[in-house]
């Protein structure tokens, strides 16, 4: 399950303690230009018992690669080794307009930022000499030539904490099936997947370590179960014509892309046109109703059973849910409800 980013975080982790019980596995905390994830992340660690917990997702570019080895390290440390590190890319409206670094070279980066985590954890002292981190930073890069190699002062919990890569591009999602323990996409459609990702996937598969498990594949999906509830997969309309519409400038819309590898081009077109133009509420009526339907799990007790199974039999290893009820009570219950149907 994912944390909100917009408020009510202090109820949220008081009502994780029955989620916990109810056998949710793992929650992600967002971090986008809002409070950072880490010191949610750490209150969470202490309120919490069995529950793991996830970046979902740092930005590649906010922290330098050692510390984002060190933050994942003291997260794994206070949670007693239930931390996932999760990363990705965003886009460069986000990177450059709230970062102000350039948004260049995302693959490179990400490969690079993995292999540096990696060396950090198992306490090697840090020497890289990559494309785009070098260190120590030499005097021919920019730096006084003092730098010194360190390692870690602290042994971590564990010298292979999990990594996680967001991804939806093909040569990202490669990379993620090549390098990390997880992947995790957007907009998961069981019946369009394989047309756009197995193709990467398993040319990241072929180049993977041996000594990883296999990949843990993350889908995100809204909740609703009973006999009235097929109206609320309207309210993720907004949702999607955010992303698909404004989610990036129109000539570099990440999300807008993967809706036209579905199949969905003119509609991607028409939500983008009517999301830039201000006109919101016809962006959202624009949103495809079998997109709606699809990437979600609202539905009878047996459609939700079904989808379980679509969602199973394309790979997926973990849900991302979104439970949609009224009160905390109904919440839970949605949990446990969906265990009781995937099992």
């Amino acid at each position: 399950m994912a944390l909100s980013y917009s408020g009510g975080f202090a109820e949220t982790v008081t009502e994780l303690a029955d989620y916990e019980k109810a056998g949710l596995d793992i929650v992600f905390v967002p971090e986008v230009y809002t409070f950072d994830a880490v010191s949610q992340l750490g209150y969470i660690a202490a309120k919490t018992e069995r529950l793991r917990i996830a970046s979902g997702i740092f930005q590649l570019y906010a922290r330098t690669p050692a510390l984002t080895a060190m933050t994942a390290a003291g997260l794994d440390y206070v949670s007693g080794g239930r931390f996932t590190l999760g990363i990705g890319a965003s886009g460069p409206q986000v990177i450059e307009g709230w970062h102000g670094v350039p948004y260049d070279a995302p693959l490179g980066r990400t490969r690079e930022i993995i292999e540096i985590c990696r060396k950090v954890w198992r306490r090697e002292k840090l020497e890289y000499d990559g494309r785009y981190y070098k260190l120590p930073l030499p005097a021919s890069a920019g730096g006084t030539g003092l730098g010194k190699p360190l390692k870690l002062i602290n042994h971590p919990v564990r010298e292979r904490i999990p990594i996680l890569v967001a991804a939806i591009g093909p040569k990202n999602v490669a990379l993620a099936a090549e390098l990390a323990e997880a992947w995790e996409p957007v907009f998961y459609l069981p019946e369009k997947a394989a047309s756009v990702w197995k193709g990467p996937l398993d040319e990241g598969s072929a180049k993977r370590d041996p000594s990883l498990p296999e990949l843990d594949i993350v889908a995100n999906a809204p909740l609703a179960i009973g006999d009235d509830v097929a109206g609320l997969r309207d309210a993720a309309r907004p949702y999607f014509a955010l992303y698909i519409g404004g989610m990036g400038a129109r000539s570099r819309n990440f999300y807008n892309d993967l809706a036209r590898r579905f199949g969905y081009e003119r509609e991607a077109a028409a939500i983008q046109d009517a999301y830039l133009a201000g006109r919101k509420d016809e962006a959202a009526a624009l949103v495809p109703a079998e997109l709606l339907e699809r990437t979600s799990l609202i539905g009878t007790g047996p459609y939700v059973r079904d989808r379980l199974a679509a969602y199973r039999d394309t790979g997926v290893t973990t849900l991302n849910v979104m439970p949609l009820a009224p009160t905390h009570e109904q919440r839970v219950r949605l949990i446990e409800r969906v265990r009781e149907l995937a099992s």
